[in-house]
């Protein structure tokens, strides 16, 4: 269960400008188009070529649950590659991201004061940098936990420490995800 990975994927997809095409052969249609051949996209999706080619023609209009998911995601997956670039840019640039989420969050911090996880519903603007981080570890395909530790340390530092201004020895663990969501 990819929370973190999915949540920044829909991030992006809210920036499209058209919607994604809804039918098995306009998607089919599509996926050709992108991967330059029914024997590719059929290799992508573990189908037959022939079975490729009658969803083109629309000789086949309602595919198995389990082919209708992997088509849509791979057509997800290729819709609209620029404008998904321009929002990743300028949420790493000058935007950053908004991160809603309700999870635990434990402390490491200076004797005395408390560490007992507890949870807590926070809604906070990374800034750029955080963004930028989180989007080139999806893209070089890090780990659900490396995606985890990049998002705490943001919350760490710009809603914990308060851009440095207090808990200067605080560590924020990020456990037990409830939800979570960005926004660009």
């Amino acid at each position: 269960m990819a929370q973190l990975g999915d949540g920044l994927d829909q991030a992006v997809q809210k920036a499209f400008t058209r919607p994604v095409p809804k039918s098995a052969g306009a998607r089919m249609r599509y996926l050709v188009k992108q991967l330059k051949g029914t024997k590719a996209a059929a290799e992508t999706l573990g189908i037959s070529q022939r079975t490729v080619e009658r969803y083109v023609k629309d000789q086949i209009r309602k595919p198995r649950p389990e082919l209708a998911a992997r088509l849509a995601a791979e057509v997800k997956k290729r819709w609209q590659p620029q404008i998904r670039a321009k929002a990743k840019e300028k949420a790493a640039t000058t935007g950053g991201i908004v991160v809603d989420t309700r999870a635990r969050f434990g402390y490491t911090a200076a004797p005395g004061t408390t560490d007992d996880g507890r949870m807590r519903h926070l809604t906070v603007a990374l800034p750029p940098e955080f963004a930028a981080r989180l989007f080139d570890a999806r893209d070089q395909g890090a780990t659900e936990q490396q995606l985890r530790d990049i998002a705490a340390e943001g919350l760490q530092e710009i809603y914990f420490k308060d851009h440095g201004r207090r808990a200067g020895d605080l560590l924020v663990e990020f456990t037990d995800l409830e939800h979570i969501e960005f926004d660009l």
